[in-house]
């Protein structure tokens, strides 16, 4: 996890580009790199959002969506 709020974002930004890129990209609907794009972005999201927390004290406007096939 990146303590500093800055480094975090740049990671943020870094995954929802390779995510992007592996949709873009994806040879099937179930293809490994969208699944994995998709886990690094879901951490950088969680670093980023838990280190504005700690420097700021402040949320982000939005959540994770719930994942019904995980919730079964």
């Amino acid at each position: 996890m990146a303590n500093d709020p800055r480094i975090a974002l740049q990671q943020l930004i870094a995954a929802l580009e390779r995510h992007f890129e592996a949709m873009a990209s994806k040879r099937s609907d179930q293809d490994p790199a969208v699944e994995h794009a998709y886990e690094v972005l879901k951490d950088a999201f969680l670093d980023y959002e838990e280190a504005v927390d700690e420097k700021y004290e402040e949320w982000l406007p939005f959540e994770l969506a719930d994942n019904e096939e995980e919730s079964d």
